[in-house]
């Protein structure tokens, strides 16, 4: 039975008391301001100079910041301080009761910001010394305050003036062994010509020049050895000094057309204050390695057994790694000078192991050696065994209720070699609730194991930096997927390959050896009234051998270094079919054509090259926002004798992860809409290719249950297709033409919530359809003249939730 409309006089009344209840919150917030005070309700900057848009962009927000502006007004949502008027209810209305208790958490409240003009010019003050350490020694800051109805708000006023750019860098370092180091390594400066001055790049190129000194043996080489000095003055004054007004007009002359005013920057590196002689380079001497260090351990302990190897000397009670693998994975040597590099790189590929929990490096002067340093290496190890289970509940539009349990297991230093042993054993049902009880829809259970090796396992040896973090996998895996009355589904996986870190950014994931094999049994019925009246998923079902290999690519530049943006990317490359087709050939010229690989396994060899390229960018909008954006783009190529993708590497659109505004796999391929009665209990359209792009703002909005949960929200937009890369003539309007690109694009927006446990992320979004491919009263699809809100038909069928554990990207 339907749900009736909403009444239409009901509507406005809802809006109304919605209105009156943020109006309220408005206007109430200066109910109790005390005689002289006014509520600081809002700030702005405004910034004028000869500077760009995006500079001055940039300016209103370092100076709207809390540490400029000391002062900074409450917040709002949807226009309002609901968070002062919930501080007003706790506090001046005294509620209290199992909804306020609930509703009046410490961190959804605000207490009023009373304006206060003396931290005004205190924000005066700050902004002035801000902009002078930005190289701009001659702007001015002013501001205005006005003040309505006890409500105080403040416009401060930037004028940037003209910034300085660096002319020439100079150095003046005695110490000629430092200078060499220094100048070999310009150019990677920080500090560089035309560059716009900012105190905050000398800083930085200080912190430079520290870590390149010290990383070249000069182990006690102090950063404030390291000055500046900083000369705006222009010469052209003194070129005549009978004549001081000519200077002037000189002045007038040289920086005529100039867009900036220069300035020169000398460094000095200063030798030892305490000393005439000059800064002493270490090296390496003895190395001490403890490799079951607890953590009230002591160094000096004589029960410990000693191991004295040919670069390392290990001291423990217990062997927990091969001295072999131990002495290769620290990274120090005896002779060696000091590196402050390599000091990062040692305990990097120690932790990299996974063996240990805690690893510290001292370094100490041995009483004996001059200009030495003896290596301390404390190790304290983790458990070498974990084990773990993983029980999930689940709901969907395809069933009523779902239950898995996914079984962990992981040893971490098989046979004292830092090699891990996985194993993971799952099983899952879903349920479906009919009106004559509970009937089983399907059933799934699968295991897979896997080996990782610290190192590239191969018969040669390859070069590789310390901090590629290389691994070497082996994985085994067998799943077994069953629709009652439908299909069985059995699949068996193998693979071999290399992870590597390029670079602190860019990641490798090389498998030359991939293995999938996936069988399929059809229900006779199913076959019969649903497979095979479609002849694309007659094909899909098909038993298939892929075999082959892939490379991907990983870009991630998230780290501390990015605060305000980041990116993602991923490349995948796979083909399936090269070597197994020479593997065919070979049995076939053996055997005569009497045998090969196809006829031992009855399943034909799937030919196929799919690519994939996944690009996001992430911008963080303040303290308690950010946008992320998304671009996807896919396509799978079969060759030889495929005619199709493998059901298993098709691609697919809609649901919690794609777009939204469709559920899951009912979107495409193309314009091609499945209105059978199969789509009905069977909906799953597949393609050869995927485009689709993902804008979402998300936001903070309130903090739950004393801070420990992070209720968020988020709006979207989701824009994208699937299509066939031949033209299907069983779903017409699937294939992929350029021209019709505009008009095959889906196009969806929504809301959504997310509690944020820290540990996880669960996802509620709902999605609405804003340009439908299939739909036929528009030219191009748009949807939107066919919204109906208020009808709940309407709604139930066009307006989709979602549920899903995790961001969608």
């Amino acid at each position: 039975m339907l749900n009736s409309p909403t009444p239409k006089y009901l509507l406005p009344k809802t809006w109304l008391l919605v209105a009156v209840v943020f109006v309220l919150a408005g206007c109430s917030n200066t109910k109790y301001l005390q005689q002289g005070q006014t509520l600081y309700t809002s700030s702005k900057v405004e910034v004028e100079g000869e500077i760009l848009n995006s500079e001055k962009q940039d300016l209103r927000s370092a100076l709207s910041s809390k540490s400029l502006m000391t002062q900074q007004p409450n917040t709002k949502l949807l226009t309002t301080r609901i968070k002062v008027w919930l501080y007003n209810q706790k506090y001046n209305e005294k509620k209290s009761n199992w909804f306020w208790n609930l509703v009046l958490a410490k961190r959804n409240l605000e207490e009023p910001v009373i304006y206060d003009s003396t931290k005004t010019k205190e924000s005066l003050d700050r902004m002035s010394s801000y902009l002078h350490n930005q190289g701009f020694f001659h702007a001015t800051v002013d501001y205005k305050e006005k003040t309505r109805r006890r409500k105080t708000n403040v416009v401060y006023h930037v004028n940037t003036g003209r910034n300085f750019v660096v002319d020439k860098i100079s150095y003046d370092i005695p110490d000629t062994a430092i200078k060499n180091i220094v100048l070999a390594n310009e150019h990677l400066s920080q500090i560089r010509k035309g560059m716009i001055y900012k105190s905050a790049t000398l800083g930085s190129e200080r912190e430079r020049l520290t870590r390149l000194i010290r990383d070249a043996g000069y182990y006690k080489f102090n950063r404030d050895a390291i000055e500046f000095t900083l000369d705006t003055l222009n010469k052209s004054l003194f070129r005549n000094t009978l004549n001081p007004f000519e200077g002037f007009v000189n002045i007038f002359n040289e920086n005529k057309g100039r867009e900036k005013l220069t300035m020169d920057i000398l460094i000095h590196v200063k030798n030892p204050e305490d000393s005439a002689t000059r800064w002493q380079l270490y090296h390496i001497g003895k190395i001490y390695a403890y490799p079951d260090f607890s953590l009230n351990a002591n160094p000096s302990d004589t029960t410990l057994k000693e191991d004295v190897r040919k670069y390392i000397t290990i001291r423990y009670h217990q062997e927990i790694l091969r001295p072999r693998i131990l002495s290769r994975s620290i990274l120090l040597r005896p002779g060696e000078p000091y590196s402050l590099q390599q000091y990062n790189n040692t305990i990097n590929k120690l932790y990299d192991l996974g063996v240990w929990q805690f690893v510290t490096l001292n370094y100490k002067e041995p009483k004996d050696t001059v200009n030495t340093l003896d290596a301390y290496l404390q190790l304290t190890p983790r458990r070498k065994q974990e084990l773990g289970v993983t029980f999930e509940v689940s709901n969907s539009s395809d069933y009523t209720l779902g239950s898995g349990v996914t079984l962990n297991f992981r040893h971490i230093n098989l046979r004292r070699t830092a090699t891990q042993f996985g194993l993971t054993l799952n099983t899952g049902l879903e349920l479906v609730r009919q009106k004559s009880g509970w009937d089983l829809q399907a059933k799934q259970f699968g295991g897979e194991m896997s080996l990782t090796w610290p190192r590239f396992a191969m018969p040669f040896n390859l070069k590789h930096t310390a901090r590629s973090n290389v691994k070497t996998r082996l994985t085994l895996g067998a799943n077994y997927l069953s629709r009652i009355d439908k299909f069985d589904i059995t699949s068996i996986n193998a693979s071999f390959g290399y992870d590597w870190n390029e670079t602190a950014y860019k990641r490798w994931i090389v498998r030359p050896i991939t293995l999938n094999y996936v069988g399929v049994s059809l229900n006779p019925g199913f076959r019969d009234t649903v497979v095979n009246d479609n002849p694309y998923l007659k094909r899909s079902f098909e038993p298939a051998l892929i075999g082959g290999e892939s490379v991907s690519f990983i870009f991630n530049n998230q780290d501390i270094l990015h605060p305000r943006h980041y990116t993602y990317f991923r490349a995948n490359l796979e083909e399936s079919g090269l070597w197994l087709s020479g593997i065919n050939s070979i049995m076939n010229r053996i055997s005569k054509r009497e045998t090969n690989l196809e006829t031992l396994t009855n399943v034909n060899i799937s030919n196929f090259v799919k690519l994939e390229l996944d690009y996001r960018h992430f911008w963080k909008l303040g303290i308690h926002s950010v946008l992320a954006t998304r671009a996807y783009a896919g396509v799978g190529i079969p060759y030889s004798y495929s005619t199709v993708l493998p059901y298993v590497r098709q691609f697919t659109a809609g649901g919690p992860n794609s777009i939204r505004a469709w559920r899951l796999r009912t979107l495409g391929p193309g314009s091609y809409k499945d209105s059978s009665k199969t789509a009905q209990t069977f909906p799953d359209q597949t393609g050869d290719m995927k485009l689709e792009g993902n804008i979402e703002y998300r936001f903070d909005l309130l903090r739950m249950f004393g801070g420990t949960v992070n209720l968020k929200g988020a709006t979207f937009l989701d824009i994208g297709n699937i299509w066939m890369i031949r033209k299907d003539s069983t779903r017409p309007g699937s294939e992929f033409r350029f021209g019709s690109l505009y008009h095959d694009l889906a196009m969806g927006t929504g809301a959504g919530l997310r509690l944020d446990f820290s540990f996880f992320l669960v996802r509620l979004d709902w999605g609405i359809p804003l340009k439908v491919p299939y739909f036929q009263g528009n030219k191009n699809g748009w949807y939107i003249s066919e919204w109906d809100l208020k009808d709940s038909r309407w709604r139930r069928e066009n307006i989709i939730w979602n549920i899903a554990i995790g961001y969608p990207f």
